[in-house]
């Protein structure tokens, strides 16, 4: 895995306008209308026609479904955007550009399983960073003024520099001025493995409730709730972090499915387990092979950024469904010019709705569950078997 360079920008700062893609992405993250949807088509076109210039997988792919970047006038026509199977990446090498111009390197899981892949060069690095800031951005998740505290269910990236949560956690600590940050998941030298720290963590929880600083929380969700217990097994009670603490939980619950609790449900019992308003509970979905954050809002409802598009399909015929429909999920951005990965079909179920009433524009997106019979290994999934 090659690491980042050291000259990428500072993801709070716009980044320059090379092609319809940057400005995209330096476009107001949830905005509806024809001009958000001008930005998109326009930048989709872009990203299609810089990796037609160099992936014979993609040139010959479009081929064969007679497309052209050129059939995408506007943005009804993203319906006819080829999509490919997220199993391919799993199972495939098929990175645009040369090693040379890769920059960074994710994969989904640490352990063993089918590994998602993403390899990003230069520019893409720098446009999935920017978008990922302008996401949170928009929904009040940032803060460079304010140091946070952090508690980090996820592993060491000191350690697992190449998979994706713990990537996405060190991203995640940049949106904020930081102040201590501990992560959960420890690596074992001796069995040379990654173990939760489960002392560890109730400790950190400890000394953060008594300096009375805002603490922000990251990662698996179970394992949020494990925390809070702990710290109420040891102390008697449950913790008591200050009424401008965070919780942004991400991965899912997985092969911890049968404990799964209700996404509303859950919200509230962790929130009154930490002592923190219900909206500072919010969750994260994204996938590797896509790069675009659907984050909650207040209420609890994954916004889908202008940044990508989410088409549900019929599992059965692929064919679109409306609105309020499940099925498939397909999904489409263009910040991507080292990988083919920029319209998807994934294995994940859900479907879509117009609106929130949280006042956010745009379209909002429910998960359902996995496809398929086998499930597809991955972080969360490796990371329960620590719980």
């Amino acid at each position: 895995m090659k690491k980042e360079k050291n000259n990428i920008p500072a993801f709070f700062k716009p980044i320059k306008i090379k092609s319809d893609i940057e400005r995209l992405l330096e476009s107001a993250p949830f905005e509806i209308g024809a001009k958000a949807s001008a930005l998109f088509t326009g930048a989709m076109r872009a990203a299609m026609k810089s990796q037609l210039r160099h992936s014979k997988f993609l040139k010959a792919f479009y081929r064969m479904e007679k497309y052209s970047p050129d059939m995408l006038r506007g943005e009804t026509d993203i319906f006819n955007i080829p999509f490919i199977s997220v199993a391919a990446f799993k199972e495939r090498e098929l990175t645009t550009l040369p090693k040379n111009r890769i920059a960074l390197e994710l994969s989904s899981s640490g352990t063993t399983g089918q590994k998602s892949r993403m390899l990003l060069d230069r520019d893409s690095l720098i446009r999935v960073r920017r978008m990922a800031w302008k996401v949170f951005e928009g929904l009040g998740l940032t803060d460079l003024n304010h140091k946070l505290n952090y508690i980090c269910f996820t592993y060491d990236p000191a350690v697992a520099k190449d998979l994706g949560t713990a990537w996405t956690d060190k991203l995640l600590t940049d949106l904020t001025g930081k102040g201590e940050i501990f992560y959960a998941f420890k690596w074992d030298k001796k069995k040379k493995d990654f173990y939760f720290d489960i002392e560890g963590s109730v400790a950190a929880l400890k000394k953060f409730e008594e300096l009375g600083q805002r603490t922000r929380i990251l990662g698996f969700p179970a394992f949020a709730l494990k925390l809070a217990e702990e710290f109420k097994k040891k102390y008697g009670r449950y913790v008591r972090l200050s009424k401008d603490s965070t919780v942004i939980t991400g991965g899912g619950w997985k092969t911890l499915s049968d404990e799964a609790i209700d996404k509303k449900v859950y919200r509230k019992i962790l929130a009154d387990n930490l002592s923190i308003p219900v909206e500072n509970v919010r969750d994260l979905f994204g996938m590797v092979e896509h790069g675009v954050p659907y984050v909650d809002c207040k209420f609890g409802n994954f916004h889908i950024p202008n940044y990508g598009r989410v088409i549900v399909r019929d599992p059965a015929t692929l064919k679109p469904l409306g609105y309020g429909k499940s099925g498939l999920l397909q999904f489409i951005t263009p910040y991507l010019t080292s990988y083919p990965s920029i319209s998807i079909l994934s294995t994940d179920f859900g479907r879509i709705e117009k609106k929130c009433s949280c006042g956010i524009k745009g379209p909002v997106l429910f998960i359902g569950g996995r496809a398929g019979v086998k499930k597809l290994k991955g972080c969360a999934i490796s990371a329960s078997t620590m719980l």
